[in-house]
């Protein structure tokens, strides 16, 4: 099977994340792993940084070997390392301490599988990072870079095999969201009044782009306006807060079977409502999409359609959504702050040249027009 095909011309694939020194990371990461299991016998091996590491943070994959009362015991393990300052990070901030309990959480109250958290270390001291270590779960992810959508063990499923993928990850996003009392169990998630939460997350969002011009990014017109939009256009009656995985996405999401075998990537869960992680999956796709019919490929048209999703989602709920046009624009926003900082990397270690135009930091910023002037077409093929 292959992993994916010819990258067509004028996709940039190449992201400067670290130049971090495998070498003396193992050393240093072993040395902590004795430290961990209370044994001098434990060593690490194929210690490596997958492909498809994440933008916003680093990991490496590593196994893990050690004696227990005589008997030879053994872990494929991930460490999960905050980004370096120096490497531009996408977010102002990353609580590795409250993705553990998120996660935790998750695995605790819902049958939605996570990986099982081993550790946590909070000083910068070890590997130079703090980071978290987890048991490593086998199977196959989406890529984003490139994206699936330009070919791959996706695009070579049959559509009987997408459809199982699609509904199963629709399954699991409506599992986060069935957790009772998220609140009480995660309360550092978003303080103060649960009727506030779309609110406090807007003026967070708001917030965020703001940082990313104050770290050397540029006030771009394209989200300047969307924000206006989403103020012209507020829900009348926001639906109730639920846990939202923040990050929702089939690129998040390890399969096996083209089943959900881990759901991962959970530095932007909040609490918020359920409409917020529904528009988040149905938009990242829908970008990709049309990335790939922008150059003259057939992407994947018939999946994670907004309709087909949205009748998952209700069916598996017994909820019906509300107001999901304003968290779709949401959705290209929030999106867009996030792409334009990962441009502003690529553009600071010369991985590509700056664009001409502030809006075209945003991968998606014709998307993102046309979703503001109303003309833009949810269910076209």
């Amino acid at each position: 099977m292959t992993t994916h095909s010819t990258v067509p011309r004028g996709v940039n694939t190449d992201v400067t994340k670290t130049a971090t020194d495998l070498t003396a990371l193992r050393q240093s990461l072993e040395r902590w792993i004795r430290i961990r299991l209370g044994t001098s016998t434990a060593r690490i091996s194929g210690l490596r940084m997958p492909s498809e590491s994440g933008m916003s943070s680093i990991s490496v994959l590593f196994t893990a070997e050690w004696d227990e009362g005589g008997a030879a015991q053994g872990a494929d393990l991930v460490a999960r390392l905050t980004p370096e300052a120096s490497a531009l990070p996408v977010f102002p901030g990353y609580d590795l301490e409250r993705q553990a309990a998120v996660m935790r959480a998750v695995a605790t109250h819902s049958s939605v599988p996570v990986p099982r958290v081993r550790w946590i270390e909070l000083s910068p001291d070890i590997l130079g990072q703090p980071f978290i270590v987890m048991d490593r779960v086998e199977g196959v992810v989406p890529t984003d870079n490139p994206p699936y959508v330009f070919g791959g063990w996706l695009q070579d499923a049959t559509e009987a095999q997408r459809n199982v993928l699609q509904r199963t990850s629709v399954e699991a996003l409506a599992g986060i969201h069935s957790i009772p009392d998220p609140g009480s169990l995660l309360p550092d998630l978003a303080p103060g009044s649960p009727h506030d939460a779309l609110r406090r997350h807007v003026e967070s969002e708001r917030a965020y782009y703001e940082w990313t011009r104050n770290e050397g990014g540029l006030r771009i017109p394209l989200l300047d306006r969307g924000f206006e939009w989403l103020d012209d256009h507020w829900p009348r009656s926001p639906s109730a807060s639920v846990l939202c995985w923040g990050d929702s996405r089939i690129g998040n999401i390890m399969y096996r079977d083209f089943r959900p075998a881990a759901v991962l990537d959970w530095e932007m869960a909040t609490l918020a409502p359920r409409e917020l992680d529904v528009a988040w999956f149905v938009f990242f796709h829908r970008m990709f999409q049309d990335m790939a019919q922008q150059f003259g490929r057939p992407g994947l048209p018939a999946f994670a359609r907004r309709s087909d999703v949205v009748e998952l989602y209700e069916a598996c709920t017994g909820v019906v959504l509300r107001d999901l046009d304003f968290y779709l624009v949401y959705a290209a926003v929030r999106n867009g702050i996030i792409f334009s900082r990962i441009k502003q990397r690529s553009v600071h270690f010369g991985d590509t040249p700056a664009p001409e135009h502030p809006d075209e930091y945003i991968l998606h910023h014709r998307m993102l027009g046309r979703l503001l002037d109303g003309d833009y077409d949810w269910e076209a093929l």
